[in-house]
């Protein structure tokens, strides 16, 4: 039995359109591999915490993790600490420069109820886990430059040297996601560690 990891972006959750197409995709394509997409906050130590322990909870076996946006992030520090590949959509690289914009404030998850406040502590938390990728080969990066939301070349800087595909055009939640669901398997079961 093998995991597959996937990691919402920030205020989304594991009903948003590219987690349940990865899921579904999963159960029709590869049941053996068992998929999992934690509910996470905008809270930093609490994410960090919580994907930490399931991580830890699924060692004995191979983990695959995929990222898209904040969720991105996320999925280097998890590659850089536990030696494990990541297909990362669109991350976002300096989350903390879009997040004092939402201090103080009620914010509202994009498909639960739940609100959140932000406060300068959350925002030196995740600069804390900003890291630079080290181990080039656990990575593919997927870019579209017709993101709206982040600067595509800032990823495309941060993970120089590691396995990029750049799609001119398209937008931040990665149109046509679902042609590089095999290919992200196959770059994951090709993995020596």
């Amino acid at each position: 039995m093998s995991s597959l990891i996937y990691i919402h972006g920030f205020l989304s959750s594991p009903q948003s359109h590219k987690a349940r197409q990865t899921q579904e995709w999963l159960a029709a394509n590869h049941p053996e591999i068992a998929y999992h997409c934690p509910q996470l906050t905008p809270y930093p130590e609490k994410t960090r915490q919580q994907l930490e322990l399931l991580v830890e909870s699924l060692l004995s076996q191979p983990i695959y993790i995929m990222g898209s946006s904040l969720g991105g992030f996320w999925a280097t520090w998890l590659v850089e600490k536990y030696n494990l590949r990541a297909v990362l959509i669109n991350p976002s690289v300096r989350p903390y420069d879009f997040m004092p914009q939402y201090l103080g404030q009620q914010i509202k998850n994009y498909y639960l109820d739940d609100m959140y406040c932000l406060t300068a502590q959350h925002i030196e938390e995740i600069k804390a886990a900003d890291i630079a990728p080290t181990r080039k080969d656990n990575y593919w990066l997927l870019l579209q430059t017709g993101d709206e939301t982040l600067d595509y070349r800032q990823a495309l800087q941060k993970y120089s040297g590691c396995k990029q595909t750049v799609e001119e055009g398209g937008n931040h939640s990665f149109q046509g996601f679902e042609n590089y669901l095999q290919p992200s398997l196959d770059f994951f079961t090709q993995a020596t560690y």
